[in-house]
């Protein structure tokens, strides 16, 4: 099940990059991000973990969308 609350969107060409999924991996305090050497997923039932602190945000400017589903 996604998350309730939020929704983590990456771009595309940023999703297979192996040392950005690394980098993701790293800095998500509630381990949202997964690394592989396809690149990086993401871990849905951790979702709604999320404290929105933004360490995404700033590992990969552009790279990452935090969709706040309760303000639609």
């Amino acid at each position: 099940m996604p998350g309730v609350f939020i929704d983590i969107k990456v771009a595309a060409d940023a999703a297979k990059d192996a040392a950005l999924a690394k980098k993701l991996e790293e800095v998500c305090p509630v381990s949202i991000f997964k690394a592989g050497d396809a690149g990086v997923s993401i871990v849905e039932k951790n979702l709604d973990e999320c404290t929105l602190c933004d360490l995404c945000l700033e590992a990969a400017p552009g790279q990452v969308e935090i969709v706040k589903l309760y303000e639609r």
